[in-house]
């Protein structure tokens, strides 16, 4: 479950995280007040405009803009809130922007030039350890320093019994190329950091920049915040934090029904009983020629209510020219679930106009494809693997 900046940086704040402050607004008058209050409560006199949305790459898009007074505030929220954003880690036609986060000016004139560096806290799946990456690159997508500059992305994992030790934390700062009052400051972020991290039960922190302040504070001026679906639980108030508008509409409504759906790009739509059969399914339309539509395991009660709200939601998707319904019959018998598809597809009536393909293999298999076959219905049954990649083949030529 990804959370928006605002909501990322005051799960961090509340272990210790010192941040950039600010407050969310959903339209431009809101926002001239929150510009006012940040200014009554920080002094600051220039504020930042940032949209709030589950995607990276907004300053790009035109999603982050600095005002210097309280006229730009409103006109450049007013902009913003409602714009089709559209960013690298957007889909084509962008993502409407509902809110707008106030954010204090940070890069103010000191002692010293602010300086910017890159941090995660993420699972290294190879080790399966958790692990800090940072830079000293902060503000650049990450992908183009490992590029460009591999030798200045840096990591620390976390060996799960000790957890973060302190020469860990001093070791990160020293790397960092800091000293003195800004070294302390960074030991004391890395170590709330990961605190953060641990204790939300996250599966990635993203701090893009972490800014060392002409004044030696160090404090996270962006968060990237995503939290564990299966630990969320342990977590009734993160859970709240859930923004459906910015979660796909298809994938929302699935998940209610029970069902692990991923909305994808293709012409074939799937349902599956089994995630490892999933991923086998989509190997094996995409051997037919085909392209999957999604990746839908409907598990093993699929009866025919749970068929048919699986076939509705495939159907949602206006790009699906075929199905491919493939079931191995182990804890569900294949006749049950040949019953429900037939029971589906005749309650669903005209609103089927693609093509479907049923592939039961395993309990009952035999008796389950004598029943699609008298069942008069227009599916095409098939038994075996390489039969149903024709099939695929057949109605998509």
């Amino acid at each position: 479950m990804n959370l928006h900046e605002y909501q990322g940086k005051e799960l961090l704040n509340s272990f210790g995280v010192r941040i950039q402050r600010g407050i969310v607004a959903n339209n431009h008058k809101k926002a001239v007040e929150a510009a006012k209050q940040l200014t009554a409560e920080t002094g600051t006199g220039w504020w930042v405009v940032k949209a709030q949305i589950h995607a990276g790459g907004r300053g790009k898009g035109g999603g982050v803009k600095l005002a210097k007074n309280l006229q730009e505030v409103e006109t450049i929220s007013e902009n913003i809130i409602g714009m089709m954003l559209k960013t690298p880690q957007t889909p084509p036609q962008g993502k409407k922007v509902n809110q707008v986060l106030i954010a204090e000016d940070v890069y103010y004139p000191g002692d010293s030039e602010p300086e910017e560096y890159y941090m995660s806290v993420l699972l290294n799946r190879a080790t399966g350890r958790n692990m800090i990456m940072y830079s000293t690159e902060g503000g650049m997508d990450i992908e183009t320093v490992a590029e460009k500059t591999p030798h200045l992305i840096f990591t620390e994992e976390i060996d799960p019994l000790l957890g973060l030790m302190p020469f860990q934390a001093r070791k990160i700062a020293f790397n960092l190329g800091l000293s003195g009052a800004a070294l302390k400051e960074m030991i004391k972020f890395v170590t709330s950091l990961y605190t953060a991290f641990v204790k939300s039960d996250s599966s990635l922190f993203e701090i893009n920049p972490v800014l060392k302040t002409s004044d030696d504070k160090i404090l996270a001026v962006d968060s990237k915040v995503t939290l564990d679906d299966n630990a969320l639980f342990r977590h009734k108030d993160l859970a709240t934090l859930r923004d459906l508008r910015e979660e796909n509409e298809i994938e929302v409504e699935a998940n209610a029904a029970g069902l692990n759906y991923v909305d994808l790009d293709g012409n074939v739509g799937c349902m599956v009983n089994g995630a490892g059969l999933a991923m086998s399914t989509m190997d094996l339309i995409k051997q037919s020629g085909g392209e999957p539509a999604n990746f839908l395991d409907v598990g093993g009660t699929a009866d025919a209510k749970r068929v048919e709200t699986a076939f509705r939601i495939i159907l949602k998707d206006p790009n699906v020219k075929a199905i491919l319904v493939n079931i191995f019959g182990g804890i569900v018998r294949c006749d049950r679930v040949a019953q429900g598809v037939i029971d589906a597809y005749k309650n669903m009536g005209d609103a089927i106009k693609v093509p479907i393909i049923v592939r039961l293999q395993g309990t009952n298999a035999i008796e389950a494809k004598e029943l699609i076959d008298a069942s008069g219905l227009d599916v095409i049954s098939a038994t075996e693997f390489q039969e149903a990649a024709d099939k695929v083949q057949e109605v998509l030529a």
